[in-house]
């Protein structure tokens, strides 16, 4: 088979002619899928980015039909079929073949990027994220979006600086991550980068719009049910990353913390950082008071404890909150100081 017959280049392929009228007949593609597609192929480059600027989530619609849907080689990897391949055994390798997997994966890419540099912020951001909520149905783009953390991308776009450029840019985003909340680790995700703490500050606003009110509270709740089904710790880690903590059972249980003391080592000690940072930062008694609690109980449980608290600069701020004006904070930090230089078996027996 000669090898100009077989292998074409980029610019022969985008060339031939696509019967988009005969799909539309054997119903594999709709009416205003053919309109869509008639305004966008063959058309300068400029011109196709203005199209995915106005109708950018209707035009992955249609491509991603197109993609499921019809299975031409001529379509989908824009290679014809030579007569007589399959036959003489010489059928193009599937590793040549780009697979519609592919094709998503780097829409995927392609849109997080948009997230990351949009030429256009305020139409192009929200149309990206549209977009991607569309492919986001799709398992294998999920994939493709934790691989390129585009949790972590979504989130910066409703913090309060960015807030006040468009509520539809949070409109989008809120919605996008309710939907995902349930599948696979993005809950988790959502939790660990701080989102319940920043939706109750987005609930704080006086939005007058009702449907994202409805989907900040169903986004909120919906995190509240996932934490509730994490393991022990996890539920501990999410209660400290919150930055909300009260008497759970598991604050003042021996067995939680000899079960989990090591857990407390992961990602250089982090939940100890956050939990010695909300000492600086909270304003709820409550909160204080366990916090200086579970540092005297890190200390009492983990061998190096004095050590590691001292290290990362706890002691001034506990001392801080012994003059605090809520008699259950003065408590609790005067018995994290006490652990702290006397040891955790000194300290007991003195609150004894």
């Amino acid at each position: 088979m000669p090898m100009d017959q077989a292998e074409l280049s980029t610019d022969q392929v985008l060339r031939r002619d696509i019967p988009w009228e005969t799909y539309m007949t054997t119903k594999l593609i709709t009416g205003t899928g053919l309109q869509l597609l008639r305004r966008y192929d063959k058309k300068p480059e400029n011109y196709k980015a203005q199209l995915l600027d106005d109708d950018g989530p209707a035009y992955v619609r249609v491509f991603v039909s197109i993609l499921r849907d019809i299975f031409k080689e001529e379509t989908v990897d824009g290679r014809p079929k030579p007569h007589g391949a399959i036959a003489n055994g010489a059928s193009n390798s599937k590793k040549e073949i780009t697979t519609i997997n592919d094709v998503l994966k780097g829409l995927v890419e392609w849109l997080c990027t948009q997230l990351k540099n949009p030429s256009h912020p305020s139409r192009g951001i929200p149309t990206a994220i549209n977009c991607l909520a569309t492919l986001l149905k799709e398992p294998v783009v999920r994939s493709s979006f934790v691989q390129a953390d585009g949790v972590k991308l979504l989130i910066p776009l409703i913090s309060p600086a960015s807030t006040q450029q468009s509520i539809q840019v949070v409109r989008v985003v809120i919605l996008t991550l309710k939907n995902l909340l349930h599948k696979g680790t993005f809950g988790a995700q959502m939790v660990d980068l701080g989102l319940p703490q920043l939706v109750q500050n987005l609930k704080a606003q006086a939005w007058s719009d009702e449907d994202l009110l409805e989907s900040l509270n169903q986004l909120e709740e919906g995190m509240k049910d996932n934490i509730k089904k994490l393991s022990s710790f996890d539920k501990y880690k999410q209660e400290v990353l919150l930055g909300h903590l009260d008497w759970s059972p598991m604050h003042k249980d021996p067995i939680f913390w000899r079960d989990n003391i090591t857990s407390f080592e992961e990602h250089d000690f982090q939940i100890l950082r956050v939990l010695i940072t909300i000492l600086d930062t909270s304003s709820d008694p409550r909160t204080l008071a366990v916090a200086c609690y579970d540092l005297s109980q890190f200390i009492q449980y983990h061998p190096a404890g004095r050590i590691i608290v001292t290290d990362l600069k706890a002691k001034e701020r506990v001392m801080k909150l012994m003059n605090h004006e809520n008699a259950e904070v003065t408590k609790n930090a005067l018995l994290c100081i006490q652990r702290l230089f006397l040891g955790a078996k000194y300290a007991s027996f003195l609150q004894a």
